[in-house]
């Protein structure tokens, strides 16, 4: 027998902004498709349809495409075991759910969320605190398994509402093999009978995903640890359908978790340390309040993506940076940590910088370009491209590269306190005015040029660097420190150099 096709699903519910986690579920099924040479699908599951929220397929589309992962086949792209959309199978699952009725193995529950909230308060004034509808509670209640068959049969005849419930047995150790977890198992007396049909007609995610992962012959579920309780579930389903020959193998995502203290990281964590939980922007449909995303901060998608592969996973090397080829190359889901991964914005960061340096000046510019339009600050790509080599060590984003060195395209019209305060006096004006001087008769205003005509001035002087550098500085860009002031002249030429030193001793005054 041929070994099963390595087909994988990311199956998010379209109830707001795809969160980083859920970016990162995404990734790992990606990566572990493309290393197979498998399929990865996407799947809409929408059958909570009183939470979905406008615009939020279309965002979760959005956010897949910007990190580089195309589904081969799904919403957005089609394929052959469609729709991919939960509630465009809606006619499917009912048959499912009545095959689970007719094998004994659930059952219909008539109680009202009157009488479910009434029993609830019961049990909590008796001391219960979360009572669970389960094998013993099941008997006290209203349903087929409590009801005589007629009485059951005129319910449903009369359109009465009802849900569907999983008959779970007593006391059964359901055991399966996680891929990042090891063997898990779990009693069924600590489970409960959940809800896998609804009074609207719509399945709950556990049997829809149950029945949509076997018609579309899903091999693995890699998903969430939020989702690991639900498993056992699961994995009693697949038998009570007879489809345990084609069970997917599952691996449960350990959770990302906020940078300070124990949690999970949340929109709240971002908004209060300044950084974005989204990929992309999202602006909520209800309020119009907009929430920032990786992309918008001006974050490389590469980057993006990269740090999300570490957070929970580690190549078992030194290397760091890793292209989306080299990520699927060696991604190993068997790495996947089962704890919980920090988020840590300054490492988010760093891997920002590190593929901004890898990038061309050329690439650079024309990044750069649209951002100067914007401020009304006139460049060309020539020049501009001589400015990036010059600050890109220092930037972190693209828009750094204005930030650190506006200097390089406007003079300065302020100047840094604390070098006018400790450093420009009296000898630092005089060193200025004499480099005046030095530059004005230089023919060849190159870096080397200036940097030789300046050390025979210090020379001359009988003076260190200290003396009248920061003052040279201070007077040319209005910093206190940076890149090297000869490559700063060079490019900025000498009629700019001499003009924004002269204006300098006239703004100035000791």
């Amino acid at each position: 027998m041929s070994e099963r096709k390595v087909r994988v699903r990311f199956a998010p519910s379209p109830t707001g902004p795809l969160h980083m986690g859920g970016v990162r579920t995404a990734l790992y099924n990606y990566l572990f498709a493309k290393q197979h040479n498998g399929d990865f699908l996407l799947r809409i599951e929408d059958t909570d349809q009183t939470r979905l929220v406008p615009g939020a397929e279309e965002y979760i589309i959005n956010s897949l495409k910007w990190c580089g992962m195309s589904p081969d086949e799904g919403q957005s792209v089609g394929g052959d075991y469609g729709p991919y959309k939960q509630s465009e199978r809606k006619h499917l699952y009912k048959q499912y759910a009545d095959q689970l009725i007719n094998s004994g193995h659930a059952y219909y529950a008539f109680d009202t969320a009157e009488d479910l909230d009434r029993v609830r308060l019961m049990a909590k004034k008796a001391g219960t605190a979360n009572w669970q509808y389960n094998n013993v509670t099941r008997e006290q209640m209203k349903n087929s398994l409590t009801l005589p068959a007629e009485e059951t049969a005129a319910k449903l005849a009369a359109g009465e509402p009802y849900v569907i419930r999983i008959k779970l047995p007593r006391n059964e150790e359901v055991k399966f093999e996680d891929m990042i977890r090891g063997w898990v198992s779990v009693n069924t007396n600590n489970m409960d009978d959940k809800v896998l049909f609804k009074s609207d007609g719509m399945p709950t995610y556990h049997l829809a995903n149950i029945v949509d992962d076997h018609l579309m012959n899903i091999s693995h579920v890699i998903r969430g640890e939020e989702w690991l309780p639900s498993a056992p579930l699961h994995i009693l389903m697949y038998r009570y359908f007879g489809w345990e020959g084609t069970r997917p193998t599952f691996a449960h995502l350990p959770l990302l978790l906020k940078p300070d203290g124990n949690g999970k990281l949340s929109k709240r964590d971002g908004d209060r340390l300044g950084f974005p939980v989204f990929p992309l922007q999202w602006t909520d449909p209800e309020t119009g309040a907009i929430s920032s995303g990786y992309k918008e901060q001006g974050y490389f998608a590469e980057a993006f993506v990269n740090m999300l592969a570490f957070l929970g996973w580690n190549p078992g090397t030194e290397q760091e940076i890793f292209s989306m080829n080299e990520l699927i190359e060696s991604f190993n889901i068997e790495r996947v940590n089962k704890a919980g991964a920090k988020y840590d914005h300054d490492k988010t960061k760093w891997f920002n910088q590190q593929y901004l340096r890898a990038k061309s000046n050329e690439e650079l510019t024309e990044l750069l370009m649209p951002m100067l339009a914007e401020q009304n600050i006139s460049s060309t790509k020539e020049y501009s491209s001589q400015v990036i080599e010059l600050v890109k060590e220092r930037a972190y984003f693209v828009a750094d590269i204005i930030t650190e060195g506006l200097y390089m395209f406007e003079a300065p019209t302020e100047y840094d306190e604390k070098t006018l305060q400790k450093k420009w006096n009296s000898e630092a004006r005089e060193h200025v005015s004499n480099l005046i001087s030095r530059f004005s008769d230089l023919s060849d205003f190159s870096s080397s040029s200036i940097e030789a005509c300046f050390s025979s001035y210090l020379a001359e002087k009988e003076t260190g660097f200290g003396k009248v550098g920061p003052g040279f500085r201070l007077a040319v860009t209005g910093k206190g420190m940076g890149p090297s002031m000869f490559e700063i002249c060079a490019i900025l030429g000498k009629e700019e150099t001499i003009s924004r030193m002269q204006m300098a001793l006239e703004k100035l005054p000791v």
